[in-house]
């Protein structure tokens, strides 16, 4: 066990080989029974994935799922940041993620040592993170909130009351815009939606008059002004289903399109594109696609790698994601 550790340390998560017989899904599922564990997954991973989770969301639904769940076991499917959210609302319960490697651009924006040091600037000001941030900016924060409470916990704020905002300085932008509440920011980004291409996207709209730009309120303002709704992930979903146009350009991470074209199937989902060239000519996470069905299977069996949040960061974290969880009843 201590060289698989050591082993887990070095590369970041189980590297054995797994036999090519096996059935992976029939093993994940007959494992979730005999360690009774519950498997999350984000919006933004591999669709194999999120066809054999129990939920899947974005991450105020997973945070609350890892709240809720009597599981023994939380496999969450997505980036470290979330495993470490799972673990800070369930400390007794064991938290492992597929790959340790799978960080987050956007956390990784905001080290605690330089964001302490921003935060004593301004000693009135109450600290509201986006919940895409480590344990340590959490237990630096107030209040936590997610791309789908964000507007809702400002709005229930005291209008006197000063606030700073972090990591994400494009979706402050966009609260501070929408409340009317002017905030300091903390200048934090994602690769993914900083990466839509805003003259791609045109010429996009020029071959598809008739689609619907909807985007994440992580995109760069230029890119939501061209937006005809802006919403969380869920809220993304949610438009493309109820709504009666029949095409959409997706201005979101691509792991998003699975779900809308199974909920979907006859409306035409496209993805926004990217200013880099790959492949699928849309805007992907690498961290996210680090899970993969072998590693998830792999974290199963040897139940590692284990997210482990030190109790004084975990309680002073828990105070704020917690008060998030209250005011989104």
């Amino acid at each position: 066990m201590e060289a698989l550790l050591e082993e887990v340390q070095r590369v970041g998560y189980v590297n054995k080989p797994v036999a090519d017989d096996i059935d992976l899904v029939a093993e994940i599922n007959r494992l979730k029974k005999e360690k009774n564990a519950v498997i999350l997954a984000h919006y933004y991973v591999d669709g194999a994935i999120q066809d054999l989770a129990d939920y899947i969301g974005d991450s105020l639904g997973l945070s609350q799922q890892a709240a809720a769940t009597p599981a023994d076991m939380i496999v969450f499917c997505g980036v470290h940041f979330m495993g470490e959210t799972a673990k800070v609302l369930s400390p007794q319960k064991k938290v492992v993620i597929p790959d340790l490697n799978a960080g987050c651009s956007l956390a990784d924006s905001a080290p605690a040592d330089k964001f302490a040091a921003f935060k004593a600037q301004y000693p009135d000001h109450i600290v509201l993170s986006y919940i895409n941030c480590s344990a340590e900016i959490k237990a630096l924060s107030d209040i936590i909130v997610t791309s789908s409470n964000a507007l809702k916990i400002v709005e229930s704020l005291p209008k006197d009351q000063k606030i700073i905002f972090a990591p994400d300085a494009n979706l402050g932008r966009f609260v501070s815009k929408k409340t009317g509440r002017d905030m300091v920011l903390w200048d934090g980004a994602c690769i993914v939606h900083i990466d839509i291409s805003l003259e791609k996207l045109q010429k996009l709209r020029q071959e598809y008059p008739e689609a619907k730009f909807i985007a994440h309120p992580e995109c760069q303002e230029h890119i939501l002004s061209q937006a005809d709704y802006v919403g969380s992930t869920t809220a993304l979903l949610k438009y493309v289903v109820d709504s009666p146009e029949q095409t959409f350009i997706v201005g979101t991470e691509a792991g998003i399109l699975h779900k809308m074209k199974q909920a979907v199937p006859h409306k035409k989902i496209i993805p926004a594109p990217a200013s880099q060239n790959n492949t699928c000519a849309c805007s992907e996470c690498p961290y996210m696609k680090m899970n993969t069905l072998e590693k998830v299977y792999n974290a199963m069996v040897y139940e590692q790698p284990e997210i482990i949040v030190p109790e004084d960061i975990r309680l002073k974290a828990y105070e704020s994601v917690a008060r998030m969880l209250e005011l989104s009843k």
